[in-house]
């Protein structure tokens, strides 16, 4: 499908037959409830009530998504990772969006993008690197985007989408998800900026963004493989890898309008890099020493004698 030139995509989105997917795809994944309560099992009955109503106001461009629930989850450094929990209703509407303009925009994006694409995983990824280092590449240029999520700039983002989307319904409708805002501890909080993970949208809105740095590292020739927000480019020495740093630091900010993590960005040989939970010893995929701490410490919680539950639970 061509996206800009069909100027109906909102009906296309809001049919029965697509509404009926998203939502089997929503239920398969559960998931909490948002901020207005509702769960997974009985969001039918409330869509039976107000389900019908709430599609036109959609197709009359007057829909306001509640505001997302914010929760934080542990990272495997210790640090807290932010999420928003949009309501069931708002991840049907999400993903019915995705299921149309996902697959058009998937068509164009880099070879060496790996996250929340169809039939690519994080095993691909690390897999790809592995075959750079095999080829004789050592030094990682590993660059660390400042909490990416939530400081993706909405007004760039909405002119790569009206680049490529001309149904004004529908670029209006996907403005509104992204500053819908938060509830934290019961207080609303305005969103500015970001696409807050949590929500079905927002694995295709960073990669929409993301493809910009994708076309530019294969312009400029460099071996990378990025997933989601993790990316990584090998070069052959560490003179080189600083150079690359040092001008993808500049792409970065100046073009995207993101912030790169001077601390946690570094150029080192391939043995001190982590990516997607691995490392490298010569070319041999290992676990990293903090992806192996982590494991240890899930096995700890979940096989711990206080839990009081049986060994056969245990195991399962």
């Amino acid at each position: 499908m061509t996206l800009n030139s069909n100027e109906n995509l909102l009906e296309i989105i809001l049919s029965k037959e697509n509404l009926n997917a998203a939502w089997k795809h929503v239920r398969s994944n559960k998931g909490a409830a948002g901020i207005d309560g509702i769960t997974v099992d009985n969001f039918v009955q409330h869509f039976k009530a107000v389900g019908d109503d709430l599609i036109e106001t959609i197709r009359q461009g007057h829909y306001q998504p509640l505001p997302v629930r914010r929760v934080y989850i542990r990272k495997p450094d210790g640090g807290r990772r932010g999420l928003g929990i949009p309501t069931i209703f708002d991840r049907v509407i999400q993903q019915a969006i995705a299921q149309i303009i996902g697959p058009s925009f998937d068509k164009t994006f880099s070879e060496f993008s790996y996250g929340f694409r169809p039939k690519r995983s994080q095993h691909h990824a690390v897999k790809k690197l592995q075959k750079y280092i095999e080829g004789g590449k050592r030094i990682a240029v590993d660059v660390d985007l400042s909490k990416f999520f939530d400081r993706v700039n909405h007004d760039f983002l909405m002119s790569l989408l009206g680049q490529r989307i001309s149904d004004k319904r529908l670029l209006k409708l996907i403005a509104s998800y992204l500053r819908a805002g938060s509830v934290e501890n019961g207080c609303w909080k305005a969103c500015h900026e970001g696409v807050p993970q949590g929500g079905p949208l927002s694995p295709l809105l960073s990669n929409i963004v993301l493809d910009l740095l994708d076309k530019e590292l294969e312009k400029r020739r460099h071996d990378f493989v990025r997933y989601a927000d993790d990316f990584v480019i090998v070069a052959a020495s560490k003179r080189a890898g600083e150079r690359v740093m040092a001008s993808i630091k500049r792409f970065v900010e100046r073009k995207l309008k993101l912030k790169v993590n001077d601390t946690k960005s570094q150029v080192v040989p391939v043995s001190r890099c982590k990516f997607l939970g691995f490392s490298f010893r010569g070319a041999r995929l290992v676990w990293h020493d903090k992806s192996l701490l982590q494991f240890k410490y899930r096995i700890r919680q979940i096989t711990g004698r206080s839990r009081g539950i049986s060994m056969e639970k245990k195991l399962k």
